[in-house]
């Protein structure tokens, strides 16, 4: 997709809507629109009830959020797949959703959340091309099979359910993290190289594997494993046909009947849990999950491997019940939330931020060489919590930001088959 790419129902380009969206930023920020609110406000609780998994939610967030601004996040949090639901049943529970974008196709069609203005949203100009042309910084395409976010992340229209072919104004999410996902290892109790997905199912590991039990997830996990051992090569992991799934969950249910899998977690506490306490040594696991083992003294690695990396994104959108001031209260919440001290909070903890130049200004040189660089930290990394994460002279597991989301082979995915698929799952899950 060119610089000038047109939207044919909008006839907008990308230029043209980003220009907008700056100087509609530069407007609302000379109006208080972003930084403040008139003094008829000023005496009322700003609060937005704030849905979404535990990976965003932050006691320290909320304490920096509020000082900021004086808006306060109530956090209800759920499983990536309750989220889903409560979004269609209970689009009034909630004001700010945060989700990945791979759901969206379940959620637009429902019309319970609102697209979002891109001119109201202050750095929309500086989001990483990622998202919208799904390419690095440096102009390098990356893997697109799945849901990759550039897919899904314009509507044709403000009210429209479809998902638009180029940019235009009205975003479904505006980012806010994403990551390069791979597998959790123990190298102190595996004791040798892992350079490959199909090691979750050598039987040198039986009993010890643990593989997510989110479907739409899992089973992308378990399609890397597929394709490493030789089985089979998707046309697209993201997009199964029932024949392609039944082989993917044939090779599962094998490998759990012979005693492969230790457990079948959901949650990243869980996912903490069996890594630390040594039950199992290889897993699927998320890039913080390793952090926080590591941030207890044990051991483990977010091992890069040769076939590279699924991929996820997460972003915020608005309940379709959010009017007036609530509604205002929200878009200044998502400025706040891009505008860096949340984007290096994240970095810190292994995400990487959507605002890559805001989130830099609130990071040392050497936080930003190790965590995005690749490079060896001259001093000590500590956690956001303080607590020391890695030593002087260490590296970032897997390299630079180029060279992790450089290496995406697919993003998590809702397929056209999710119906069969999920009852598959739960099938293997029962076996």
């Amino acid at each position: 997709m060119t610089q000038e790419t047109k939207d044919g129902a909008q006839g907008l380009s990308r230029r043209s809507v980003l220009k907008g969206a700056g100087a509609a930023a530069g407007a609302a920020a000379g109006s208080g629109a972003i930084t403040g609110f008139p003094a008829v406000w000023s005496q009322e609780k700003k609060v937005l009830r704030y849905l979404g998994t535990a990976v965003n939610q932050s006691d320290d967030i909320n304490k920096q959020l509020f000082k900021d601004t004086g808006i306060t996040l109530e956090y209800i949090s759920a499983t990536t797949d309750d989220v889903t639901k409560r979004v269609i049943t209970q689009p009034n529970s909630y004001d700010i959703l945060d989700t990945e974008y791979f759901s969206l196709k379940k959620l637009i069609p429902s019309k319970n959340i609102l697209a979002l203005d891109a001119k109201k949203i202050k750095e929309f100009n500086n989001i990483t091309p990622i998202f919208t042309k799904g390419e690095l910084p440096n102009g390098k395409k990356i893997g697109d099979q799945g849901t990759a976010p550039k897919k899904v992340m314009f509507l044709e229209g403000k009210d429209s359910t479809a998902f638009a072919k180029g940019v235009t104004e009205w975003v479904t999410l505006i980012p806010t993290v994403y990551n390069a996902d791979t597998l959790g290892i123990r190298p102190d109790l595996i004791k040798r190289p892992i350079e490959s997905w199909k090691e979750l199912l050598n039987p040198e590991f039986k009993g010890k594997a643990s593989i997510l039990n989110i479907p739409s997830i899992g089973i992308m996990d378990a399609a890397m494993v597929v394709e490493a051992s030789g089985l089979y090569k998707y046309p697209d992991k993201g997009n199964m046909t029932k024949q392609e799934i039944d082989l993917t969950m044939k090779v599962l249910t094998e490998a759990k009947k012979a005693g492969q899998f230790r457990a079948f977690w959901k949650d990243f506490n869980e996912s903490v849990n069996l890594m630390a306490s040594g039950e199992t040594v290889i897993q699927s696991m998320w890039s913080p999950a390793v952090t926080a083992v590591r941030s207890k003294g044990i051991p483990c690695v977010f091992q890069p491997l040769k076939e590279g990396y699924r991929s996820w994104a997460s972003g915020f959108c608005v309940s379709k019940g959010v009017t007036g001031k609530k509604q205002e209260w929200a878009y200044e919440f998502v400025n706040w939330f891009l505008s860096g001290w949340a984007g290096a909070y994240l970095n810190r903890q292994g995400y990487y931020s959507a605002v890559l130049p805001t989130a830099k200004k609130f990071m040392s040189e050497d936080e930003w060489g190790y965590w995005m660089e690749g490079k060896a930290a001259k001093a000590d990394i500590k956690a956001p919590d303080g607590s020391l994460l890695e030593k002087a002279g260490s590296k970032r597991d897997g390299g630079s930001y180029d060279d992790r989301m450089g290496n995406v082979a697919c993003w998590n995915a809702v397929m056209d088959e999710n119906d069969y698929m999920v009852r598959k799952w739960n099938e293997f899950i029962a076996a």
